[in-house]
């Protein structure tokens, strides 16, 4: 049994006495551990379809299900990391990274063992007691990705996350995030509109197409890992991406 099912999921709009179909018959499934990238243009409703996924969203039509059960609410199995990081300002990388867990989820000293593993792997544990406004975007994107994983959710969502990086913070967050996959075993889902990052990242890639949105091709990455982008087979493969756009 696949982690995530999503079969014949449909999503439309009311605008200007208009009906717009952003989501039109979407079925994939997703299996335990698996890295999977949803590549489109912008508009194709990769964030729409991951939405319905978290459970913020209902569908039309169609059905979501996590191990076999009906997605019909947010919950701390499925967790999203969205571009802002969203963290707390008021709250120091440390704290952020807690809050998840809540008041009275553990004692203190299991949370404080907890969050210091986490800040290690994400490797920001010299600022863990540094304010939001005193770090770099791709610092918190750590911090956001840290205070979702120490949840230890079934489902990593992932809304192109490092979308507003520069290209240097955004080649190591995908470094770090392909070492925390090995490290943790999520089931990811990474929304992008980026070939490379999706060539980089992905076991396998769902290309959207748009007006309406839906799956038109399902591509398979049998590129070894660690993914060389200076390597022929890696320019030849994102190519064929390019022409599936």
């Amino acid at each position: 049994m696949p982690i995530l099912e999503a079969r014949h999921v449909t999503k439309s709009y009311r605008l200007d006495h208009r009906v717009i179909t952003v989501l039109d018959d979407v079925s994939f499934t997703a299996a335990t551990g698996e890295l999977i990238c949803m590549l489109g243009p912008s508009g194709c409703g990769k964030s729409t379809l991951l939405k319905i996924l978290s459970g913020f969203l209902p569908a039309d039509a169609g059905t979501v299900r996590l191990n076999g059960a009906p997605v019909l609410k947010p919950g701390p199995d499925r967790c999203v990391v969205f571009q802002e990081d969203a963290l707390f300002p008021w709250l120091t990388v440390a704290e952020n990274i807690a809050f998840g867990l809540g008041p009275g989820f553990l004692r203190r000293r299991h949370i404080r063992r907890e969050v210091d593993r986490f800040l290690d792997l994400v490797g920001m544990a010299s600022f863990r007691n540094y304010l939001p406004r005193e770090i770099s975007g791709g610092m918190k994107q750590r911090v956001a990705l840290a205070r979702v994983l120490i949840l230890k959710p079934k489902v990593l969502l992932m809304d192109e996350p490092f979308a507003s990086l520069d290209a240097q913070a955004r080649e190591e967050m995908q470094n770090l995030l392909l070492h925390l996959w090995a490290a943790l075993s999520h089931t990811i889902l990474f929304v992008t509109h980026d070939v490379a990052e999706a060539a980089t990242l992905a076991d396998r890639i769902l290309v959207m197409g748009k007006d309406p949105g839906r799956i038109v091709a399902e591509i398979p990455v049998d590129l070894p890992r660690p993914r060389q982008r200076e390597n022929a087979g890696f320019y030849r493969f994102c190519r064929q991406l390019y022409e599936q756009l």
